[in-house]
């Protein structure tokens, strides 16, 4: 396959370890709607979809808030709790994976021309600040949140935009634009797969993210088990 020549990030699973922070946001705002509060591990398998699917998950309400009632009070109350919890909170444990930085860095090193994005269904506010706390900003041209568009992963839009975006900068270059088999998607859930799929892209599975179990079933094109692997795998 031809070396890469963008790589999009997952930010939560992939980049980042913040289940911990996640999942104790959430039981500060169950504690605050005057619920119990929930084992982590069940916590952590809602993260993926956003920050309203999260919150809808933790109140037992299946529905989908892109699709469902925006305006409904209680609903709102919750969201808007967890967020403003979590902007305080989501540096108490969160740190970046094992590897990560040190991959990044071999990536840069080696390919200094090689691309490189987050896509995040993370609101872009905290994933920014995250990305600038822990020393990942630098290597990204762009990072886009799950309010950045209309519609979130695995809608393709957001990939499509930062294709869009790659390409621009490397009209600039004077260089050819993007093949779909340079382009790949990283992340560590089934809904970061199935982006790349609709996108034609290449896919990388994460296991040692949040959702090891719908991630294979999603069947991406390259697995790695820890982050110091993907310059290796991706031929770099």
């Amino acid at each position: 396959m031809p070396v890469p020549r963008i790589l999009v990030f997952d930010l939560d699973g992939t980049l980042i370890d913040s289940s911990l922070d996640l999942c104790n946001s959430i039981n500060a705002m169950l504690a605050h709607m005057g619920k119990p509060p929930l084992p982590t591990s069940v916590i952590a398998s809602y993260i993926g979809d956003g920050a309203a699917m999260l919150v809808r998950r933790a109140l037992g309400d299946p529905g989908d808030l892109d699709s469902g009632t925006p305006d409904d009070s209680t609903l709102r109350t919750a969201i808007d709790y967890f967020i403003a919890w979590y902007r305080i909170h989501k540096l108490d444990n969160t740190t970046t994976y094992p590897g990560v930085l040190a991959s990044l860095e071999a990536i840069r090193a080696r390919h200094p021309h090689i691309l490189m994005a987050v896509l995040t269904n993370k609101p872009v506010g905290p994933s920014r600040e995250l990305c600038r706390q822990l020393g990942l900003a630098p290597f990204f041209f762009q990072n886009y949140g799950g309010d950045s568009f209309p519609t979130k992963k695995p809608d393709p839009k957001g990939l499509e935009t930062l294709i869009t975006e790659a390409n621009d900068l490397l009209t600039q270059r004077s260089e050819p634009a993007l093949q779909p088999t340079e382009i790949v998607m990283i992340g560590d859930s089934d809904v970061d797969i199935i982006t790349g799929r609709r996108c034609n892209t290449r896919t990388l599975g994460c296991t040692f993210g949040i959702n090891p179990h719908a991630l294979l079933a999603a069947s991406p094109d390259i697995l790695v088990h820890h982050a110091a692997e993907w310059p290796a795998a991706l031929g770099l």
